[in-house]
């Protein structure tokens, strides 16, 4: 963030501020990093009595933790896992809420060497199971020991609380290593030597959210961390500062929850509110911000539209809210101009993957923002647009797969245990992302959707994102979706898929005008024949539609 504002300084004028920082960055990554040290600010005497977490508890107080009691405690656990065998290369499996058990176990994993692999903790057996074994963990860090049957019998499991009773006479066979977190964490020593890790060194691995398929691994190296800063600083209008408070409703068993909040804020010196909340609520969410002073939220598209259904949010609470970061899907126009009017709060869209994150940025205070658009790419990436046979697309407006050409220290490293799929996915050194976007005469870009999510209609390719765009404009749509159904002449007709808001009900009136409301804003060629109401669209557990479920229904 320092050295974009240095820049900026030092430009001449003769370049707009965007084009000097995109012509004149360098990723400087050194040569040994540690994710784990560098967040917690291990041995800067500055950093001792400052803020990182605050942590809301259930009774509506607040508990603050210090950059020097993260760094101690986690120092402890890092050294109570050696005890136990747990070291460099090890995965080390965490499924917990946002909390400071969570923030604590994985710094004592990099600090150590070993491999952290999140896990959200809504996912169902079968999922938590998957990961495990496709990791291989040495060690579960979770909120109850549900899962330790799914791992050998030699991992080490550090539960929370125990919630799960089991029935009268029925023993159930833990891992001799499991145990309650707090008193495994107070057996460690307080010194701690990290290890000496290289910024190539792999650090995190992050499974996809299976949107294409069965989720995948992607192994990622201490250096990601320096990687992510550039952009997200730019989709917080180059801040946040010291004295702000961040907070996003995203899990931190996400790329997005880790990477685009948590530890570049706590680098920063920024202090992190962590919040347990179940399944996200709009009204809530607003009582958060005003509550506990949030001024910087990285808060994801979906989330959004339904804190969007509530009417006249700031004549309710006092917002301090500066800026909102939203990724993950596109946000559209409405979207936008909602949060820009109703919020007053610069809102800053960007892209990326799981594999390769935040390609794709905008940044209000550097006037690179732009209702429907995610941006522009972010200075030090190296982003384009090919066709089907990997051309270079140089025509605006036409349709692409967006790809990003590496090195770059954002992106992965490889897929875990799965050659095939990384080279299908990096091909000489450039990777696909099997998005499709367009690009305009100024060089912003605009998400379509997945390759796959196109609709094909008489010829014409359709995006989802305009269709769906253009039905979150109608006052009684909370959310929406378009998929192609199978048509006998047309090969594909759009089909939308629709949540009301609270109140409203479904009929054939309704649904007319919402296929006229699309013909008129997008075109005869992209309006709905058909028109779905539900009472929710399927998700993924990172908020993504999973369009492949309702193209079922079709």
């Amino acid at each position: 963030m320092e050295e974009l504002k240095q820049l900026l300084a030092d430009a001449d004028g003769s370049a707009s501020p965007w084009e000097h920082l995109t012509s004149e960055f360098r990723h400087r990554v050194p040569a040994r990093f540690n994710i784990g040290t560098a967040v917690v600010h291990s041995g800067d005497p500055g950093f001792k009595s400052r803020v990182a977490l605050t942590q809301a508890n259930p009774d509506g107080t607040a508990t603050h933790w210090t950059y020097w009691e993260l760094d101690r405690l986690s120092s402890r656990l890092a050294n109570a896992m050696r005890e136990h065998g747990i070291g460099s290369g090890d995965r080390i499996a965490v499924s917990l809420p946002q909390c400071v058990e969570l923030v604590l176990a994985h710094v004592a994993g990099y600090k150590i060497g070993a491999i952290v692999v999140p896990l959200f903790t809504a996912f169902g057996r079968e999922a938590v199971r998957h990961r495990l074994a496709n990791s291989e963990a040495k060690c579960l860090v979770a909120a109850d020991d549900k899962h330790a049957e799914d791992l050998d019998d030699t991992a080490v499991v550090l539960r929370l609380a125990v919630s799960e009773l089991q029935p009268a006479g029925r023993q159930r066979s833990l891992p001799a290593g499991s145990c309650d977190f707090w008193p495994f964490l107070q057996a460690g020593a307080t010194a701690c030597a990290p290890a000496e890790t290289f910024s190539e060194d792999p650090a995190f691995l992050c499974y996809t959210s299976g949107t294409t398929g069965p989720p995948k691994g992607a192994l990622h190296a201490h250096r990601v961390l320096l990687g992510t800063l550039p952009g997200l600083s730019l989709t917080h209008n180059l801040s946040p500062n010291a004295g702000d408070l961040f907070w996003t409703p995203a899990d931190w068993g996400w790329m997005g929850g880790l990477f685009d909040a948590l530890f570049p804020a706590m680098y920063w010196g920024v202090p992190v509110l962590a919040f347990r909340n179940r399944k996200f609520d709009p009204e809530e969410a607003f009582d958060v911000i005003e509550r506990f002073g949030v001024q910087n939220a990285f808060i994801p598209p979906t989330a959004l539209r339904l804190m969007a259904t509530v009417r006249s949010p700031r004549s309710r609470w006092e917002l301090p809210l500066k800026t909102i970061a939203s990724g993950g899907e596109s946000l559209g126009a409405e979207t936008y101009e909602w949060a820009r009017r109703e919020i007053r709060a610069d809102i800053n869209e960007f892209y990326g993957q799981t594999e390769c994150n935040l390609m794709v940025a905008s940044c209000a205070t550097l006037g690179v923002s732009r209702p429907g658009s995610m941006g522009k790419a972010t200075p030090g990436r190296r982003v384009g647009l090919v066709d089907a046979g990997g051309r270079p697309i140089a025509e605006p407006g036409e349709l692409g797969e967006l790809v990003a050409a590496g090195p770059d220290p954002i992106m992965m490293l490889r897929y875990w245990d799965n050659p095939r799929a990384t080279s299908e996915k990096i091909r000489d050194g450039v990777l696909r992302t099997g998005d499709l976007a367009r690009f305009d005469e100024d060089g912003y870009l605009y998400f379509v959707g997945r390759n796959d999510d196109v609709i094909s209609s008489a010829g014409y390719r359709i995006g989802p994102a305009d269709v769906e765009d253009a039905l979150h404009s109608h006052e009684k749509v909370a959310v929406a979706a378009a998929v192609g159904a199978p048509d006998p002449i047309r090969g594909e007709v759009v089909q939308a898929f629709v949540v009301l808001v609270e109140g409203a009900e479904p009929s054939d009136e309704l649904s007319q005008e919402l296929k006229e409301l699309v013909r008129e804003r997008v075109g005869g060629h992209a309006y709905p024949r058909q028109v779905v109401f539900l009472p929710e669209l399927p998700t993924t557990s990172t908020g993504k539609v999973r369009r492949a479920d309702l193209r079922n229904r079709t």
